[in-house]
């Protein structure tokens, strides 16, 4: 990969977008509305994510400094004002593609999702609300995926990754400074079980299949904090719980009648977990 390209890619965490078109596939499954306009929501929701990245590291430029001196603007590969005016690009991009795939319904979703996203980033990343505010940016992906349709039906599907993407937020907390009580996995740890057995409990056997998944994988990671709570080993944990999300998304679809969508949309976790060797995504 050039170096310009891979910059770009560190900067925006290219491989966990891999993570994000399943929200709005999960979203569409729940209210019935799978379509030729599922995939342009999904790639508004990409376009949302990638944003939000680089606004992430425009933010935390000066604590990257000193945390993270190898991140593209503190190693000066890139300019903080370019990374900024990434971020909005992409942010003007993802509305643009919202309006065009799924119309005023679309964007009724999509404003409040970038306003999300960039709350997160610019105030609420660093306090107790952190977490809620992440989970919050990924119910409302969810939701962006139902818009064709009845969202209130897939309420039970954003909630679900909402919670799972709060586990992934608190554990993100520790990243530099590693968990320093048995604590903090062990909740997060019994979230995910907890969440994978609700999800597998009335669905297929490709449900339960995907959620058994999700739940090895994400929690062989977290299990690990027991025994090694050092950064390195929280990262690790943090990468498994965005490269597991797929098969959690594909659970969640094929318990709304999808499984084959479902398997398909778990195919990119070991995907995802191959690029992430490559470009980190966290």
């Amino acid at each position: 990969m050039k170096a310009p390209l891979r910059t770009l890619a560190e900067l925006v965490r290219a491989p966990a977008a891999l993570s994000v078109p399943g929200d709005v596939v999960a979203g569409a499954a729940a209210a019935g509305t799978l379509s030729a306009r599922t995939a342009g929501l999904a790639g508004a929701s990409v376009c949302l994510y990638w944003a939000g990245m680089a606004a992430n590291d425009w933010a935390d430029r000066d604590l990257d400094a000193v945390e993270r001196p190898e991140r593209p603007i503190p190693s000066g590969r890139i300019s903080a004002p370019a990374a900024l005016g990434i971020a909005a690009g992409l942010t003007a991009a993802g509305l643009a593609v919202a309006a065009k795939a799924g119309g005023a319904r679309a964007l009724a979703v999509a404003v409040p999702l970038a306003a999300a996203v960039w709350a997160y980033d610019l105030r609420a990343k660093n306090t107790a609300a952190g977490p809620a505010g992440m989970a919050a940016c990924r119910a409302l992906d969810v939701l962006l995926g139902a818009t064709p349709g009845d969202p209130v039906r897939a309420l039970p599907a954003a909630l679900a990754v909402a919670a799972h993407t709060y586990t992934v937020t608190e554990l993100s907390r520790r990243e530099v400074s590693g968990s320093d009580s048995s604590a903090l996995p062990a909740t997060t740890l019994g979230a995910t079980v907890a969440l994978a057995a609700a999800v597998a409990s009335r669905g297929s056997a490709a449900t339960g299949l995907l959620a058994g998944e999700y739940a090895t994988s994400y929690g062989r990671a977290q299990a690990r904090l027991f025994t090694e709570p050092g950064a390195a080993t929280v990262r690790a944990a943090v990468g498994a719980g965005i490269t597991a999300l797929p098969s959690l998304q594909g659970a969640l679809t094929a318990r709304a009648g999808r499984g084959w969508t479902g398997l398909a949309l778990a195919a990119a976790a070991p995907l995802a977990r191959l690029l992430a060797r490559k470009v980190s995504p966290t």
